[in-house]
């Protein structure tokens, strides 16, 4: 095994996956990603990008192209769905940008995957291939062995399993069994902007909580549209990925909320479903040379807006340490696994505790909530959020 420049196999060509073969690339080792389906491509719409997201980016070498096809919003905040008023506003203004070192943007998906793919597919320390199942992999000699359900074997020096909330890496490395169902409905739907309520074309990222519901909105596209997505509880209690619902399943939720965010919830078309599901913390993300990333590693529930940016985080931080670790996998790894296990893991239970107490307390809890939120300042916000914004990638291992 060549100590120095090592091989990298990355299971799963999402934004985790590629986002780890960019990363590595950009530090000169060589990588070869594969994905399951016919293409590369994202489900789903909008995510929303702090300022750690765009750390990140510059690392990567991607920053203008990530920050060009994004939407940079003007304000991040919360809103009682019940009364209507505003509970926090974040100004995303040049003293924001100055505690956090870069800014906040919203962007499609499927426009940021692309970036990834576009800078992958140019650099000739990537391989890319589609049609590949990953089943599992067997540790050999010093190497892995990945096995695919109709592809030949492929050895690597190392494995990177970023193959999503059902990673069937992750199944050998951890052994944890299926996620947890939240029970929680997620519906999401993408709004021109023509149908959007004049008096709702903000440029910001808005939250509307409201009891066990919440409704987020934000410009998309250069804010030719909307990504609308609206979450209640309705105990579902199988995972659901993208299916096709009506308008009336997803108004069920929301009859209670005021008149303009339940104006926005009608405007929307052609509704897609997702049960939201998450798993426990895990500080086991490796076996040998085989290591986890992304949501195979940390999947989480959308409520911190972070999962999309963990999992690049992930991606600079592996490059980071084998880049410092002189390609020595076995150190490297143990390294990434230490610097990345505490942060995520925080992201991961914060991100189910404030669904439970900012996004959807109901009576005395949501009168508790608002009487918090209101009564902070704009310093008291800002120092709550440091540690999440103002960490990076590159941060080294906490001491425990």
């Amino acid at each position: 095994m060549n100590l120095e420049r090592p091989d990298f196999a990355i299971v799963g060509g999402g934004i985790g996956g590629l986002a780890a073969a960019l990363s590595l690339a950009q530090k000169g080792f060589a990588s070869t990603v594969f994905e399951q389906a016919e293409r590369f491509g994202e489900i789903g719409a909008g995510i929303q990008l702090g300022p750690n997201a765009f750390f990140c980016f510059r690392e990567m070498g991607i920053l203008d192209a990530a920050s060009n096809g994004a939407v940079h919003i003007e304000r991040v905040q919360i809103m009682d769905a019940l009364s209507g008023d505003e509970l926090i506003g974040i100004p995303v203004d040049d003293d924001f940008k100055a505690r956090y070192g870069n800014t906040y943007a919203v962007v499609h998906r499927a426009d940021l995957h692309n970036v990834l793919l576009n800078a992958c597919d140019t650099h000739e320390l990537v391989t890319l291939k589609t049609r590949h199942n990953a089943v599992g992999y067997q540790l050999d000699n010093g190497r892995v062995r990945v096995h695919f359900s109709d592809q030949p074997d492929f050895s690597a020096d190392a494995l990177i399993g970023a193959d999503g909330l059902r990673s069937r890496i992750r199944e050998q490395v951890v052994g944890d069994g299926p996620p947890r169902v939240s029970g929680h409905a997620s519906y999401r739907a993408l709004v021109p902007i023509e149908r959007v309520p004049e008096n709702l074309r903000w440029n910001t990222a808005t939250l509307w909580a409201g009891p066990k519901c919440h409704i987020v909105h934000y410009p998309l596209k250069g804010s030719k549209v909307f990504n609308l997505v609206v979450t209640y509880h309705n105990d579902a209690p199988e995972p659901v990925a993208g299916k096709s619902v009506e308008l009336d399943e997803v108004r069920q939720g929301f009859e209670q909320v005021a008149a303009l965010p339940k104006e926005l919830v009608d405007r929307g078309r052609d509704w897609k479903l997702w049960v939201l599901c998450d798993r426990d913390p895990t500080d086991r993300w490796l076996d040998g040379n085989v290591a986890l990333l992304g949501d195979a590693a940390h999947p989480m529930l959308q409520y911190l807006a972070q999962g999309a940016c963990m999992a690049i985080e992930d991606a600079v931080c592996l490059a980071h340490v084998m880049h410092k670790r002189n390609g020595d996998i076995a150190s490297a790894l143990r390294d990434y696994q230490a610097r990345r296990v505490v942060r995520t893991a925080r992201v991961q239970t914060y991100s189910r505790l404030i669904g439970d107490h900012i996004y959807h307390p109901v009576g005395a809890s949501a009168l508790a909530r608002n009487s918090a939120l209101k009564s902070m300042s704009l310093d008291q916000i800002h120092e709550n959020i440091a540690w999440l914004y103002g960490g990076t990638a590159l941060d080294p291992a906490p001491v425990t």
